[in-house]
């Protein structure tokens, strides 16, 4: 499994357009990818315009394809206008271990 962790901060008074473009994002991603195990959005306790998302994926070829869908361009589109730029970070990982 491949661990995508993303970091951002979110533009002053971009917030609620912001939360609904991820919404539809994570929505997309996880009931139209057959590849995306997991994708969890949240957010920071002590900061509203920081978010971090946990998206798991089968492996990178389902990563890869995730980043070629049309509503990921959509999503980059909607990141441009939304996020802070600069503050966003991408982690990728594999997954080693793994308690439910």
């Amino acid at each position: 499994m491949i661990a995508l962790t993303v970091s951002l901060r979110v533009r002053p008074g971009h917030r609620e357009p912001f939360l609904a473009a991820i919404a539809r994002q994570a929505e997309r991603t996880f009931t139209d990818e057959p590849g995306c195990v997991q994708f969890d959005v949240a957010v920071d306790g002590s900061d509203d315009h920081h978010f971090v998302f946990y998206e798991l994926y089968t492996d990178q070829a389902a990563l890869d394809a995730h980043r070629t869908t049309p509503h990921f361009t959509a999503w980059r589109e909607a990141a441009g206008e939304h996020v802070v730029p600069g503050s966003q970070t991408n982690t990728t990982a594999e997954r080693l271990l793994h308690h439910a």
